[in-house]
């Protein structure tokens, strides 16, 4: 920050009293400015509980928390190829990673991840900080993710990840034009030797696997579904739409024939668990890229 951003920058430090969630506090606290100005600035990152800008509405304060908030300027956000940071606080980082973007390290790449990055991201705060992989997408899905920032929060998430995911939601376009407006797909998911994963209907074969899913949009072509996983299972979404006949488009690995957007068709776009510190429960969303859209008039 420069000289002349420091004289133009207002900062308001309010020590919380009493447990609350952060936009009921400035609510109250800021009783000039309209929840939209509020909410403004949070998404502004220009407010800080102790160190930590945070962004999140429902973010939960405890008694003796001291909020800061940068009436002024807005300060300049690190900006990285690939990903943008959707929330951090000091036990995790929520992330949009786009699509072509690796979550972690392979024998090809190893420097332009979405967890280098993001290591590099929380060592410029303490060079001892470091990042833990929670869950993955691949490589060709954008979407939301979540990473932990100390092993004892892994472990924590990773132990009950089912019973801390509250919801996972999807957006994809898949091949064709499903013939019903909403369903569920229930199987079993195996791997073979060629690292593929395939279903069975045959019990204790293999991982119980469960997708629900709901039509948004058709044309001519294709069909734009959201869906939703009651269990996350590797490529589940990806097996279960190639299982209906209508395979994800761009998803050449799982049968699909076009690839429309040079990608695979894929967003994770809505990701809602509880905080593994605090018992909150957060929730992110994010749009499907508009060049989704754009195949459907």
């Amino acid at each position: 920050m420069s000289p002349k951003e420091v004289q133009k920058a207002k900062l308001t430090q309010l020590q919380v009293n009493k447990s609350t969630t952060l936009l009921s506090f400035l609510m109250d606290k800021l009783t000039g400015k309209s929840r939209t100005t509020i909410k403004s600035l949070l998404r502004n990152r220009q407010v800080s509980v102790g160190p930590h800008a945070i962004t999140q509405f429902d973010y939960p304060l405890e008694a003796g928390q001291m909020v800061t908030i940068n009436s002024g300027i807005v300060p300049e956000q690190t900006r990285y190829r690939g990903m943008r940071i959707l929330f951090e606080d000091p036990y995790l980082v929520v992330i949009e990673k786009e699509a072509g973007m690796l979550s972690i390290a392979t024998a090809k790449e190893k420097i332009l991840t979405t967890y280098s990055m993001l290591s590099h991201h929380v060592k410029k705060e303490d060079p001892n900080n470091r990042i833990f992989v929670l869950h993955r997408l691949d490589r060709d899905t954008s979407g939301v993710m979540v990473f932990a920032k100390s092993e004892a929060i892994q472990e924590v998430m990773q132990k009950a990840w089912q019973e801390a995911i509250v919801q996972r939601k999807y957006i994809a376009i898949v091949e064709g034009n499903l013939s019903t407006d909403k369903g569920t797909v229930h199987s079993f998911l195996k791997e073979n030797k060629m690292l593929v994963m395939y279903s069975t209907k045959i019990p204790g074969e293999g991982q119980e696997a469960i997708t629900h899913y709901e039509v948004l949009k058709r044309s001519d072509d294709f069909t734009l579904v959201s869906v939703e996983l009651e269990t996350g299972r590797k490529n589940q979404i990806r097996v279960h739409m190639k299982d209906l006949g209508h395979p994800i488009a761009g998803d050449k690995k799982y049968g699909s024939k076009v690839n429309p957007l040079q990608r695979t068709c894929l967003h994770a776009n809505l990701l809602a668990f509880k905080h593994p510190a605090t018992g909150e429960e957060l929730s992110f969303e994010t749009p499907p890229p508009s060049r989704f859209l754009s195949l459907f008039h």
